[in-house]
């Protein structure tokens, strides 16, 4: 069964394939297996809501890297995968939920029979999609040394290539159309959840000016208003919209499965002096960051520029400021490998992206102001073309 509409070329599905077997040899690994469902799909194509139960793509030492899931998720391993069938193996459905089986039995017999269920064998432990039950599984049924590798597979997507660029500038233009969507909208009195419903419109319709529509995001939108956004993740409510309050709009376009995320804060009334101060003090400390947003700096550079000029304002933000994005699935839209802060001595290079995320979240009160950005030899590019600034409607 082939795949209908594969997203990138078989040259760069063999790159990446040989950049994580490098990765592999540099820490001695004879095979790994992927749980995380974000590398899943960048090393096969995979594409699915399947990761509520056990799934993986196993890299062996030779050939193509191997699809495992639920038996009846193979169908659409078959139509994503650039892989051929014989490297699709779908599990039985007793498996799932079992209190008697577990998915890894199946699993360990299937690498038992191409030999790879010995030796140095990596798996994710920390992450979100592989369990204890699972690992215990796995280290009762393989004769191997399961060896941590949270990570591996993340740390070789960090620049991008030109087509993954690609999709994430077109997740930039849907991102573009949410903010406008949201301040053309957004009114004293207006429910939130109707706003929500608006703004899942405008990320996902197909626009035939752009020839595309939009994908599902891995965070759903989050607009905490007034005292509730010193809370960053706060989701929504249908209370309505109040006069004097400032709401943040923590939302991403997205592009088979790319993302761009993009904050900004909406005040309806007049703003107070505390959001005009945090507000320059933010823009201020974005300009300086971004300055420092170039390849040869390192992901410390970035941040302590940002910090240093909130110092001067009195502000303090104890959490990092910013994260690589790319492609993913829920629960987070990050990559989980560098961090903006103090201490990242990661260098930059041309390709990498970033959420800048610069939000203040302060004791009854917050604001985010923030960019998508991908760093080059000079100043970054910022992804989306939304002023920045305090979004304000008067009346």
């Amino acid at each position: 069964m082939p795949n209908l509409s594969p997203l990138f070329t078989p040259d760069e599905y063999a790159a990446r394939l040989a950049a994580t077997r490098a990765a592999m040899e540099a820490r001695g690994l004879d095979a790994l297996i992927v749980s995380d469902p974000s590398n899943m799909a960048w090393l096969t194509g995979y594409d699915g809501w399947s990761f509520y139960v056990h799934q993986c793509v196993i890299v062996g030492p030779t050939g193509a890297p191997v699809w495992f899931g639920r038996g009846q998720d193979a169908n659409g391993a078959m139509r994503t995968c650039y892989m051929a069938d014989s490297d699709i193996i779908g599990y039985p459905d007793h498996y799932v939920q079992s209190t008697e089986r577990h998915p890894m039995d199946y699993l360990a017999a299937k690498l038992a029979e191409r030999g790879w269920d010995a030796g140095r064998i990596g798996v994710e432990m920390d992450n979100y999609w592989y369990s204890a039950a699972a690992h215990a599984a796995l280290n009762r049924q393989t004769r191997g040394d399961l060896v941590d590798a949270t990570a591996l597979v993340n740390w070789q997507r960090a620049v991008k290539s030109q087509a993954e660029l690609g999709y994430m500038r077109s997740a930039a233009r849907i991102v573009e159309r949410m903010h406008a969507r949201i301040f053309d909208l957004a009114e004293v009195g207006m429910r939130k959840c109707d706003l929500v419903a608006d703004i899942y419109d405008a990320g996902l319709r197909y626009d035939p000016d752009l020839g595309f529509g939009g994908d599902y995001p891995a965070i759903v939108p989050l607009l905490a208003s007034g005292a509730d956004a010193s809370a960053p993740h706060l989701t929504w409510d249908d209370r309505p919209l109040k006069a004097g309050e400032a709401t943040f709009f923590e939302i991403a376009g997205v592009v088979h499965r790319y993302h761009c995320p993009l904050s900004r804060t909406l005040f309806l009334g007049k703003p107070t002096p505390t959001f005009v101060e945090a507000e320059k003090a933010t823009l201020e400390g974005m300009e300086a960051g971004l300055e420092m947003a170039r390849a040869g700096n390192r992901c410390e550079d970035i941040a302590n520029a940002f910090f240093g000029v909130l110092a001067r304002y009195g502000i303090e933000k104890s959490n990092r400021t910013g994260y690589p994005i790319g492609m993913s699935y829920p629960p987070d839209w990050g990559e989980r490998t560098m961090s903006l802060r103090a201490g990242d001595t990661t260098e930059l290079r041309p390709g990498m992206c970033f959420h800048f995320m610069t939000g203040l979240w302060m004791d009854d009160w917050g604001l985010e102001i923030t960019e998508s950005i991908v760093i080059g030899d000079g100043a970054p590019e910022c992804l989306a073309d939304v002023p920045r600034k305090l979004m304000v409607k008067d009346g």
